[in-house]
């Protein structure tokens, strides 16, 4: 099987290194099947030849879009940078892509959609997203039911669906949760990789990060514990068994 490119967005150790594991246990990979880069480390290779991937995985990140550029932290406006400089390439050669969470936004932002904190919060922990009638035969949702848990932590979200983009599920709080843009690039709101000890762990490194008033860490944490995310985290499987490619 052709790897998987696996990019990170996160600058703190412990939320990467947890994220990266927790990508590879609900898509059913193993470190050998990916090659992992973490932006905020190591800048993408010159003359990235993406064909020699089956996908690409983009995990979440402190970072927002729609921050003003003077507002952006300069590691945060690298990492943007360069994941934003590669979405041309990943639509032009529908390239299989799904972004998590932070992944949303940018694929927002290339396509010309609004993203902002103006509307749509919800706060740090589960929701429920059902399927829309488009998402009826999508194979990323193949096997999952009509509604689930997912967990959701994020300070922007899409006004809009960008033009051409199909909707799959939506929330009642933030409607936009996942989209799929032609055949294979794919974004969701929420966090598939994520189950009540991923984000236990990232509220706390997060904590002062503007999702949430600090004071509320600990009750936050008692809401994510024992979440049931089995079903959101089919989403990662499915993307990983419908594109991997194995010609060479």
């Amino acid at each position: 099987m052709k790897p998987f490119l696996v990019l990170q967005l996160r600058p703190e150790d412990a939320a990467a290194d947890e994220e990266f594991s927790a990508i590879l246990r609900r898509a059913g990979l193993t470190s050998g099947d990916v090659t992992r880069i973490r932006l905020d480390q190591t800048a993408l290779p010159v003359g990235l030849d993406l064909r020699s991937y089956s996908g690409v995985i983009v995990g979440g990140g402190p970072g927002c879009v729609s921050d003003l550029p003077e507002e952006k932290d300069p590691a945060e406006a690298r990492i943007e940078a360069q994941i934003l400089g590669l979405m041309p390439r990943i639509v032009a050669e529908d390239v299989p892509f799904l972004g998590c969470c932070y992944g949303i936004g940018i694929v927002g932002r290339h396509l010309g959609a609004p993203v902002s904190k103006a509307q749509y919060s919800e706060p740090v922990g589960p929701i429920i997203c059902t399927r829309r009638h488009e998402g009826a035969a999508d194979p990323l949702l193949e096997g999952l039911p009509d509604s689930f848990t997912a967990l959701v932590g994020h300070k922007e979200a899409l006004d809009a669906l960008p033009e051409g983009a199909t909707h799959l599920l939506e929330g009642a709080r933030c409607p936009i949760q996942m989209l799929r843009y032609r055949d294979r690039v794919y974004a969701t709101q929420f966090h598939p990789e994520a189950d009540g000890a991923s984000f236990a762990l990232r509220i706390r490194i997060y904590r002062a990060k503007g999702y949430f008033r600090p004071e509320e860490a600990d009750d936050l944490t008692a809401r994510v514990d024992g979440v049931d995310t089995t079903f959101s985290g089919r989403i990662l499987a499915n993307f990983v068994q419908h594109f991997a490619r194995y010609d060479q």
